[in-house]
């Protein structure tokens, strides 16, 4: 499958690309015989937009508190590995069975 550019970044295969609030905005159609009414589209078009915007910052919101708590997980992980680890010294058959 071939890469697919938007804002002149390429994306990798595999991976939707994003709209924009940019080119949501910017889209023009092609005019036809008995069409809609533009100005009814580029209101649709503009609550699109502003819909974009919206999540787009909702998703870099989220994946910061992702971050932040993937990050709190490690270093949990890492101070509970180190209180469990056993005593330097090994006694031998040193349990009550």
């Amino acid at each position: 499958m071939a890469q697919v550019y938007r804002g002149g970044q390429p994306y990798p295969a595999g991976y939707p690309a994003r709209l924009t609030p940019h080119e949501v905005r910017a889209r023009e159609f092609a005019t036809r015989r008995r069409g809609v009414d533009p100005d009814e589209v580029r209101e649709f078009q503009a609550r699109v937009a502003d819909e974009v915007a919206m999540l787009n910052e909702a998703v870099r919101l989220l994946s910061q508190e992702n971050d932040r708590i993937k990050r709190a997980l490690r270093d949990w992980q890492i101070m509970h590995a180190q209180e469990c680890r056993p005593p330097q010294e090994h006694h031998r058959n040193s349990g009550h069975w």
